[in-house]
């Protein structure tokens, strides 16, 4: 098996185009990297990041500063240029792919020739008017970083407490922050077109890889915690932790490629002088359709209100925001039961949003393509509906399984939250859907030159 794998990767070299792509991905990654460790002008970067390793060895990195110091790669702490990370692109996708559903004269444009182009041009407007709002709010907290990290942190800015340095300090951190940003969408945008995989999910990748060695710090600890501590676990748990997360990863890679082929025959018919012959194809459902994005939803969503709980049991000193406030915190069983139940709200909701059946119904009828059994048109559209629904509510399942695991490893089994963000989450779903993404590509370019995949058959069941 290994010697297959490192036979494949030397067949990567081997082929002139694929080893200038794969070459010019890890240049242009390697870039990105730089950006979570260059430390803006006027901040002391290494009083926050000392003040997040003591975070983390005291077990508390959840929350809105651990999501999105996630995604950051470890920039947010570093007070790095790229402390914004990717995220303000990926919400101004988002919100361009929402009004594109709701908009009629955006879902138009859409379907123009053209018309997508547009709406990425659209998105990076978006995307630098966020940074800018990002860049400023962040700036102000660095300012005052007890109100947003809590008590033990010292002063972070450099600059003289007049007004003159304080809003000096503030427009070049917002304009720094908002090119670091920018900076990252380019080179993201450059290994889409140039190398190999997506860009920017490539980026968001490696920025969760690099938490890796901090995660083997504490898997360590787990085991051997040092002279004179006795170790909590034992062989058996390190043995169980191990067979979870081969489980994790088999059933992500199989739910990620999990797809329902929907039969669809093509009638023959004339166009001018040309007969097109008809044919048996199909339309593939996947079946986790929504990917990682009702994860992200529903953190976004819950974290909130423990913040609004906890300040108003400490200003009106009510014991019930206070015990509201401990059960919507990480872990929480209030907290995990709106965190499933919020995870299948927003996978119904992007499906509906995003996964537009007259459309396809449409398409299929100007093409003389039909569903064997269903008539065109409505009937059509109502029975990829229903098959949609359904298959919805198995990716639906599994992301709530996926998404409860680390929650209950952290707040249950008390391992660290670097170690529990592995096991499954926003972390491992995007990391290995990202990581087969990447293989198909590879796969195609050697396929092409005849050389072998990854897999014995060259490809990847279900991608092709």
């Amino acid at each position: 098996m290994f010697a297959s794998i490192a036979q494949t990767l030397s067949n990567c070299f081997r082929i002139p185009e694929l080893k200038s792509r794969i070459l010019f991905t890890l240049g242009l990654l390697a870039v990105a990297r730089l950006t979570a460790y260059i430390h803006c002008p006027g901040l002391d970067g290494n009083a926050l990041a000392e003040f997040f390793r003591e975070a983390a060895q005291r077990n508390a990195g959840g929350g809105v500063l651990g999501l999105y110091s996630l995604f950051t790669g470890g920039a947010l702490e570093n007070c790095a240029v790229g402390a914004l990370g990717i995220m303000p692109y990926i919400s101004a996708t988002i919100i361009i792919q929402l009004m594109t559903a709701v908009i009629p004269q955006l879902s138009k444009l859409a379907r123009e020739e053209g018309g997508r182009t547009k709406l990425i041009q659209y998105g990076r407007y978006l995307t630098v008017v966020l940074c800018l709002g990002q860049g400023f709010v962040m700036a102000l907290g660095w300012e005052h970083p007890e109100k947003i990290f809590g008590e033990g942190i010292g002063r972070l800015v450099l600059y003289d407490d007049t007004p003159l340095q304080i809003w000096w300090y503030r427009i070049q951190t917002t304009l720094i922050l908002t090119t670091g940003t920018m900076l990252l969408m380019w080179l993201g945008e450059q290994i889409t077109d140039r190398g190999i995989g997506n860009g920017v999910s490539l980026i968001i990748t490696v920025g969760i890889l690099a938490r890796l060695p901090a995660a083997f710090i504490s898997l360590r600890d787990m085991f051997f915690p040092g002279q004179g501590l006795e170790a909590r676990y034992n062989l058996g748990h390190a043995v169980a932790l191990v067979v979870l997360l081969l489980a994790v990863i088999a059933g992500i890679i199989a739910v990620t490629q999990a797809q329902r082929k929907i039969p669809v025959q093509y009638a023959q018919r004339a166009v001018g002088r040309k007969v097109y012959a008809g044919g048996t194809s199909f339309l593939p459902l996947r079946v986790n359709y929504s990917g990682v994005m009702p994860i992200i939803f529903a953190q976004a969503v819950l974290m909130f209100p423990e913040q609004i709980f906890s300040r108003l049991g400490q200003l009106y000193d009510v014991k019930l925001f206070r015990d509201l406030a401990g059960s919507l915190g990480h872990g929480g069983t209030l907290y995990l039961v709106l965190y499933t139940l919020m995870i299948l709200f927003f996978s119904y909701f992007w499906v509906a949003t995003q996964f537009n059946e007259l459309q396809i119904a449409d398409d299929l009828k100007k093409h003389g393509g039909y569903i064997p059994g269903v008539r065109p048109g409505a009937a059509t559209s109502e029975y990829l509906h229903n098959a949609m629904h359904r298959i919805t509510l198995a990716g639906a399942v599994f992301l709530m399984i996926i998404a409860v695991i680390p929650e209950l490893l952290y707040s249950r089994m008390q391992v660290p939250y670097a170690v529990a963000t592995f096991f499954g989450g926003t972390s491992l779903l995007i990391t290995v859907g990202v990581m087969l993404d990447t293989m198909r590509q590879v796969e195609t370019h050697l396929l092409m030159r005849h050389y072998d995949g990854f897999l014995k058959k060259g490809r990847i069941r279900g991608r092709f």
